[in-house]
């Protein structure tokens, strides 16, 4: 493996005989080097039709529901104004 020093990235690495694991393992400890840690973050599947289903069901809820109730008035007490933070 050969380092070299090139103005944008000072860590590149040259691929040449590196295998795919090599490489993301090189890739790893540069960014553990530079004071970052690896993190997995599991979202929603917006594209699957349970979710399309659960998006739907709570917008029904939420438009059939009166607008001036005590949750509504609670959540907008302790809520900041966009242009205030």
């Amino acid at each position: 493996m050969k380092v070299t020093s090139l103005p944008r990235d000072p860590l590149h690495v040259t691929m040449g005989d590196m295998g795919v694991n090599e490489r993301v393992g090189e890739y790893r400890r540069r960014m553990r080097e530079r004071g970052f840690r690896p993190i997995q973050v599991w979202v929603p599947d917006v594209r699957s039709a349970s979710f399309a289903g659960e998006a739907q069901r709570q917008a029904a809820l939420i438009a059939s529901a009166a607008s001036a109730t005590e949750e509504q008035a609670f959540i907008e007490a302790v809520s900041a104004e966009w242009d205030d933070e």
